[in-house]
């Protein structure tokens, strides 16, 4: 589906409405292992952000920076009617979760490995691996379904990104390469994230969580996290990679739906 903003987003579900949102060159079926389960208590809407998944470029352009982002969200929850919804996030999406909470267009945040908490040799480190892995996305696709299917060799193609990479589909890992390779955004969003820190001050609830075996944007990225929200849940994903929700779908679920209350914390 879109809405009147041109923002392709797959929704579920009923109850609250939640709103989740990809990391750089991903897509909204970055959260399908954990989407039905959220689905059992929310309205979920997964979105693909503009420029990235099947949404398209903007024809005002590209966002120009999260100040834009933000306000491309807050758009796109009024053209679909939506009064300070839950949202979560990972990576960009994170840091955009955040931003959201600090503007007080949300009802709850979740953050899982968000940017903002970097500094800048760590940031060039984190677009450097992801740009090379977009590269490498570029094969064609018969050679990335041989390259998937052998465990060993699909380890060491997405090990950077995920702690547990066996565990993810072989379908779903093509379409995650689809996905980067065809990011029309990355390289505009790449260039104008270079120097964003996250330095808000949200007054809703807030959860961080971080994968321990998070390699893009390192775990200890999350002490600092703590010192600039020192009032909001700090969490640990043990064993987790960068996009945890593959790692351990059922305690990434769970930390969400402890931030929006529809489980205990």
């Amino acid at each position: 589906m879109t809405s009147g903003v041109e923002v392709v987003f797959e929704r579920r579900g009923a109850g609250p409405t939640l709103v989740l949102l990809h990391g750089i060159g991903h897509h909204w079926g970055a959260w399908l292992p954990v989407l039905d389960r959220l689905a059992e208590t929310h309205d979920v809407i997964a979105v693909d952000l503009p420029g990235f998944g099947r949404s398209p470029v903007p024809a005002a352009g590209l966002p120009a920076g999260m100040p834009a982002l933000v306000a491309a969200m807050v758009e796109l929850f009024a053209a679909l009617r939506l009064e300070r919804p839950h949202v979560a996030g990972n990576s960009l999406g994170g840091a955009i979760a955040l931003e959201l909470a600090a503007a007080g267009a949300v009802s709850s945040a979740t953050a899982l490995s968000p940017a903002g908490f970097c500094t800048p040799r760590e940031l060039r480190w984190a677009l450097t691996v992801l740009t090379l892995h977009r590269n490498a996305a570029r094969l064609p696709d018969p050679l990335l379904r041989h390259l998937f299917a052998a465990p060993a060799l699909r380890a060491l193609a997405m090990g950077m990104l995920l702690a547990r990479p066996n565990r993810m589909a072989l379908d779903v890992a093509l379409a995650d390469a689809r996905a980067l390779r065809e990011a029309r955004a990355f390289r505009a969003v790449a260039r104008a994230g270079r120097g964003y820190a996250f330095a808000g001050a949200p007054t809703v609830p807030v959860t961080v969580a971080w994968g321990t075996r998070d390699r893009i944007l390192p775990y200890r990225q999350a002490a600092l996290a703590r010192a600039r929200l020192p009032a909001a849940r700090h969490l640990d994903l043990p064993g987790c990679g960068h996009v945890p929700m593959h790692d351990d779908p059922e305690l990434v679920a769970s930390v969400i739906l402890g931030t929006t209350g529809a489980a205990p914390a």
